[in-house]
């Protein structure tokens, strides 16, 4: 960076020296230049920073070259993202982005936050609205890192639910307030601001008091949820935000590009932070264009009765093919799921209807989106549609209770491209105990049980232990000749939760030659569930590597049937996992195991004859 910086400067000091003396190279000189300083395939990608940019009168993009100039400092790529409304266009422009910088300008519209408009107040550009919330959401969306300026804190806030104070001097109620539009140039502080202890902005400046910069009279007045403060002037108002836990989205009310042009290296330490995000961000994008990645339990199928659903529309569930395009998901199991209900035989056989009606679901959404996704059966198939542009659909049962008493079904449906079977749900079966009913029925497997896991392992379907009891578990172990896996299970030493594995299960899983996929529920990572965050999660993804082994780890989110935290809520965030398991050093041989290769070579095994 140091080295094309220096270049850059030389070049157009020459040029400016040419100008002068009315001496300008050829274009063939220039061209010569050019290949020699900037083609260096050896040069490692500088992470891309968009910036938002304000709209001129003529409709075209203006951006102020102190933003670009503080993101170059910081050693990132900055590139204008042009004004429009068109959503399209601004996808595609956002889906190539490692970084985003939302810049300053007019005052956002009070409809946005549902307040009525103070008369001669405000000066707004309806279009920039439209721009700047349609990028923040395209952007978060992807999970993007977000740096957002004066009105782009602003937007950053609204954007995700809170509100503004749209004049300070009228609406803001402290009789010592400050001055918060100054006339000063940019480069100057005029008061102090207090940074609130233990939050990201204290760790970027690692300082307790700032001077800021102040040319705004709207605020951050009640904060978005899941949004702190970071930092407050001397009259309480805030001055900075950011997203907590695990989400990389930071908003200042000052402009602290304007005191990088005048040459603090404190402020620049800002923007070395969002660049810093954003080359992690990119590394893990990268990372998942080499790897297979698979969420193997998603509940999706439950959405299938809404009128008009379809998996290839961007739906409020958690689970859907841009969802999974965004956080680049190669892979979903689609679970045929059945609750446990009466066992005669009248009401077994509506089970069996029931699974059976969940595949053609199934089915016929994926038919309907041929060109976006397939159905894959085993991991050869999975290379195969993701080398053509595509997500892999994998199918699975969840309650052997849709299999009824006819052994017959369980060759049927993996004839249907089921690849596992979960051996009950929360209430004992003719097949096993669970572990969540409140009575043993069978003291683990019943004898049909034991012809249920053998013809599962002759025929290839993988034995699933998630929901069982633990004399179900080890009676499990003890018979099959394939290895195992659970499904979508979480550790009962960070959360006693009867869903949970013991670190003894854990280990016989390990023995065994299964894997442990690891669930994203918000009571099974954390016995508080209203505070379960992505940090609970890869909690759990750690302890099971140390007392499982890497080789036995994997992933399962449990989406559209009750999983999700804080950070980690639809097919599009679970990228972030990635992000994490870098930051703590991760290597991509063992990143690659954990998202699908530790599964891919169980579902092999068990699929070998």
């Amino acid at each position: 960076m140091k080295k094309i910086g220096f270049i850059v400067v030389a070049l157009l000091s020459l040029l400016s020296q040419d100008i002068k003396s009315q001496e300008f190279y050829p274009v063939s000189k220039l061209n010569r230049i050019t290949d020699s300083c900037f083609v260096d395939l050896r040069a490692k990608p500088q992470p891309l920073i968009g910036i938002s940019a304000s709209r001129t009168n003529s409709g075209g993009s203006s951006v102020s070259g102190t933003y670009i100039q503080a993101i170059l400092k910081a050693g990132g790529m900055p590139i204008i993202i042009p004004t429009m409304t068109d959503g399209a266009v601004l996808r595609n422009i956002v889906k190539t982005l490692d970084g985003l910088v939302m810049t300053g300008g007019e005052d956002i519209h009070p409809f946005y936050y549902e307040e009525d408009t103070i008369p001669n107040i405000n000066s707004i550009d309806s279009i920039r609205d439209i721009y700047d919330l349609t990028l923040l959401k395209l952007a978060t969306d992807r999970n993007i890192p977000v740096l957002g300026v004066c009105r782009g804190e602003q937007a950053i806030n609204v954007a995700f639910g809170g509100t503004l104070y749209q004049d300070i001097p009228t609406q803001y109620e402290n009789k010592n307030s400050i001055n918060h539009y100054q006339t000063e140039p940019q480069t100057e502080g005029t008061h102090p601001a207090t940074i609130v202890g233990g939050t990201k902005l204290d760790e970027i400046l690692n300082r307790q008091e700032i001077f800021v910069n102040s040319f705004h009279h709207q605020g951050v007045k009640n904060l978005a949820p899941h949004f702190r403060i970071s930092a407050r002037a001397g009259d309480g108002f805030t001055e900075a935000i950011e997203a907590y836990p695990n989400r990389s989205v930071l908003g200042v009310q000052f402009h602290p590009e304007g005191f990088v042009y005048g040459g603090d290296t404190a402020m620049l330490k800002i923007f070395t932070h969002i660049v810093k995000e954003a080359a992690l961000f990119h590394q893990a994008k990268e990372l998942h264009k080499r790897i297979l990645s698979v969420d193997t339990h998603c509940d999706t199928p439950l959405e299938f009765w809404r009128s008009g659903f379809n998996i290839g529309n961007r739906e409020d569930n958690q689970v859907n093919l841009p969802k999974m395009e965004e956080g680049m998901l190669d892979a979903a199991f689609f679970i045929g799921y059945i609750g446990q209900g009466p066992r005669d035989n009248a009401s077994l056989q509506k089970a069996i209807n029931k699974i059976d009606s969940l595949i053609r679901g199934i089915y016929a959404q994926v038919e309907a989106n041929k060109d976006l996704c397939e159905i894959a059966c085993t991991a050869d198939d999975l290379v195969r549609i993701k080398n053509k542009g595509k997500k892999a659909i994998f199918l699975g049962i969840e309650n052997g209770y849709g299999i009824g008493k006819d052994i017959a079904n369980i060759a049927r449906f993996q004839k249907s491209g089921v690849n596992y079977i979960t051996l009950c749900h929360t209430k004992n079966n003719d097949i096993c105990d669970s572990s969540s009913d409140t009575t043993a029925e069978w003291n683990g497997l019943s004898d049909f049980g034991r012809k249920v896991v053998k013809e599962m392992n002759r025929v290839g379907v993988l034995v699933d232990v998630s929901h069982v009891s633990e004399k179900t578990f080890f009676d499990v172990i003890a018979l099959s000749g394939k290895p195992v896996i659970a499904s979508h299970s979480s550790i009962r030493a960070l959360c006693d939760h009867d869903r949970n594995l013991t670190d003894q299960q854990l280990q016989a899983i390990a023995k065994n030659g299964g894997v442990v996929q690891l669930c994203i529920v918000d009571e099974f990572v954390n016995p508080d569930a209203h505070k379960a965050d992505l940090t609970d999660v890869i909690r759990h993804i750690e302890h099971a590597i140390r007392v499982a082994g890497i080789d036995h780890v994997g992933i399962a989110s449990d989406f559209d049937g009750g999983g999700g935290v804080i950070g980690c809520n639809g097919s599009n965030d679970l990228i972030n996992i990635t992000v994490k398991l870098l930051e703590k050093n991760y290597s991509e041989e063992d990143i690659a195991k954990i998202w699908g290769g530790n599964f891919l070579r169980v579902l092999n095994e068990a699929q070998r004859k």
